[in-house]
């Protein structure tokens, strides 16, 4: 075989395989960025593997338990704000009540939210966000769209993620807006408070990553199912409306043989 017939067979072979690509994109129609998102979840792996995972199992030998604990509480504490107003939004007024409660205890009671005191005395935690506000007003969600550094998401989940970080307090820190603080120290204190929270919810999510990575056939179609699954879910309070594809987590593992297998 000359050189000129393999070299026309392999630019043959390398169109075939991009066809075969594109058409791949186009099987799930809430996914049309299959393409882009495959490569920025790989983005977020090898970020993951290296970087991010590393610093949180760090985190978490070097922090005592109580310690550990008592950062989860403070950051859950902050998030009740937003999920007070965000109540409010869905005209969730009873809940409104609960959560406006539960965050005025914790702060006082329990020291600036380092004690879950509300849980002690029957004030459960709702998650509530922007991001179901909007699915409550009857935004649609979009296609899915996976974010660099933040992951699995969709264009109404981007503007969930605005919308949350304007009702975090510690979005204002860098802007000057607290007696005391200048805008430089409040920037410091500001990144530095979203990234212990970033790592600390990573140190307390590694065995439930691990597990799901490990038993996933494809990695990505477990994250993605599993992100809209979950979205429907809180949006519709559990409730979630006939025609809506539930996720079924035994396709995601390998019923031929029953072996767990990772791809990416």
């Amino acid at each position: 075989m000359n050189k000129k017939k393999l070299l026309v067979q392999l630019v043959c072979l390398t169109l075939t395989g991009a066809l075969g690509g594109c058409a791949s994109t186009a099987k799930d129609a809430r996914d049309p960025l299959e393409g882009w998102n495959r490569g920025v979840q790989t983005f977020n792996d090898h970020l993951d593997d290296y970087a991010v995972k590393p610093i949180a199992k760090g985190y978490q030998w070097i922090m005592p338990s109580f310690a550990d604990q008592g950062v989860s509480n403070f950051f859950s504490n902050i998030n009740d704000i937003g999920v007070t107003i965000n109540d409010l939004l869905q005209f969730k007024l009873a809940q409104t009540g609960l959560d406006g409660s539960r965050f005025l205890v914790n702060t006082v009671a329990g020291v600036v939210g380092l004690v879950d005191v509300a849980s002690m005395i029957d004030l459960p935690k709702h998650d509530e966000d922007f991001d179901q506000t909007l699915g409550y007003w009857g935004v649609p969600s979009g296609p899915y769209l996976v974010l660099p550094l933040l992951g699995p998401s969709s264009p109404r989940g981007v503007s969930g993620l605005v919308g949350d970080a304007a009702m975090n307090p510690f979005t204002y820190l860098g802007f000057g807006v607290y007696p005391g603080i200048e805008s430089g120290l409040g920037s410091a204190i500001s990144g530095g408070a979203f990234a212990l929270n970033a790592i600390d919810l990573r140190a307390d999510n590694l065995t439930t990553e691990k597990v799901a990575s490990e038993a996933a056939v494809d990695r990505y179609e477990f994250f993605k199912n599993a992100y809209f699954q979950r979205r429907d879910y809180l949006v519709h309070d559990g409730k979630v409306p006939a025609g809506h594809e539930a996720f079924d987590i035994d396709k995601e593992f390998d019923q031929d043989n029953g072996a767990p297998i990772r791809t990416r």
